[in-house]
């Protein structure tokens, strides 16, 4: 007997999986990533061993609607030198030390020019802030004020041993074929270095739930994509574009493992079946969460939700992109990450993808009057405990709005019962032919 994702909703191990996800980003915190590179590939390699992942590689100077496919960055040592020799910036201790797609430079200056190359967070002294130039040439460091205030007034020996040149923007994908080609899309960002809720969470959190519902029985086709952020879901739409129309829901992973509540980012349609299926699940599940619109900036969601695209993409996230100190800095790291915040997250989604896999619509096949359910064993013979009333109103309120037009959704939206009782009820009026699958 094949299990669903009812099953899973209702067995699954938070603290196992939990701590599984956290050793996944344990493992995958050392890598250099960028938007292009072996990083990528590396980070690519390791979730292979997880999921049977498929590796896709776009060759530089490919147009993808308004852009290109961007040179490809690699980079394997930088360091900044003191008169004596001394690293006192050393890419070797921490990748987040050189702005992302520097390009080569080998020389000797006085701190004054340097300093220009120089980023800091002097708000935050003692952390190093994450810095890109992907399309503008350009190079630089990142280190603490404390280190920059620390650095005498002489000359430098400044290295980045890094290569700019052609090459290929590399991501991964993973499809589970379902019972229908209807998709669901699950996408998340693979380009942050050594940055863990931001990034690392939320390709642990896509990975886990993969292997997940791989065993189960599936209703609908789900698609994981694994993308460098903006030009990758970019290149993946204008190169899937004939078939876009197969996904009917998704959903944006990223910063799922700080321990903020959760925050959900609706579609750009705002009424989309994921948009009532995540908030149904955040009004029942009685844990805190912000429900926040659309708006054209943030992640990849973005993209899904480009006017000309429009798919029915939401993001599900605990605090949001800039919403903690943290956030792109090296203080986002092992230790700002929960184990017990990633399984709670992993929760929700599962709790989501049931939702979708269960909103069924049916028609009332004794439509005429209520069918008499005591006689059928589902209806109590005297009173009894509250939940039993709950249990029996779920049952009338399937009957009544099971016309064709309503599905499970709509009636749990309407009743203000949740979706697992509505569920329950339309599954225990099933085996008395009492309902018939409407679509």
């Amino acid at each position: 007997m094949q299990h669903t994702l009812a099953d899973l909703k209702a067995t699954l191990d938070q603290a196992r999986m939990g701590r599984e996800m956290y050793r996944l980003m344990e493992t995958l915190y050392p890598i250099c990533r960028s938007l292009t590179g072996n990083g990528v590939r590396e980070t690519l390699a390791i979730l292979q061993r997880h999921i049977p992942l498929d590796v896709h590689e776009i060759p530089t100077g490919t147009p993808v609607f308004d852009w290109t496919i961007p040179r490809e960055w690699n980079i394997r040592d930088a360091y900044i030198k003191n008169a004596n020799g001394e690293r006192v910036v050393d890419f070797q201790q921490c990748n987040l030390h050189v702005v992302q797609y520097s390009v080569p430079i080998h020389t000797r200056m006085q701190l004054a020019d340097l300093k220009p190359h120089l980023h800091t967070l002097p708000e935050h002294p003692g952390r190093i802030p994450y810095r890109t130039s992907y399309y503008h040439e350009n190079w630089g460091f990142c280190l603490s004020e404390a280190q920059l205030q620390s650095l005498p007034d002489e000359r430098y020996e400044v290295r980045i041993d890094a290569t700019l040149q052609d090459g290929h923007l590399t991501y991964g994908e993973y499809v589970l074929p379902g019972e229908s080609p209807d998709e669901i899309l699950m996408s998340c960002h693979i380009c942050h270095p050594s940055l863990c809720n931001d990034n690392l969470s939320g390709i642990a959190l896509t990975t886990c739930l993969a292997q997940a519902l791989t065993p189960l029985s599936r209703r609908y086709t789900y698609r994981f994509v694994f993308v460098p952020a903006t030009i990758g879901p970019i290149a993946w739409l204008c190169l899937n574009e004939p078939r876009l129309s197969s996904i009917k829901h998704g959903l944006v992973v990223s910063n799922v493992g700080d321990p903020g509540p959760l925050t959900y980012k609706k579609s750009r349609r705002g009424d989309a079946e994921i948009d009532r299926a995540v908030m149904h699940v955040l009004q029942h599940t009685g844990t805190a969460s912000t429900l926040v619109d659309f708006v054209p900036y943030g992640y990849d969601e973005r993209q899904y939700c480009s006017p000309g695209i429009n798919l029915p993409v939401g993001s599900l996230s605990r605090t949001p992109n800039g919403g903690y100190t943290e956030y792109h800095t090296s203080a986002d790291n092992l230790d700002f990450v929960q184990p017990q915040a990633l399984a709670d997250s992993l929760y929700h989604y599962v709790s989501v993808l049931h939702v979708l896999e269960g909103n069924i619509t049916y028609v009332n096949q004794s439509p005429k009057g209520e069918p008499q359910l005591g006689k059928r064993g589902l209806y109590r013979t005297m009173g009894g405990p509250a939940g039993d009333h709950q249990r029996e109103l779920a049952l009338l309120w399937v009957l009544n709005l099971s016309d064709g037009q309503h599905s499970l959704l709509d009636i749990a939206e309407r009743s203000g019962l949740p979706f697992e009782t509505i569920r329950t009820a339309a599954d225990n009026l099933l085996p008395h032919g009492l309902l018939k699958s409407g679509c």
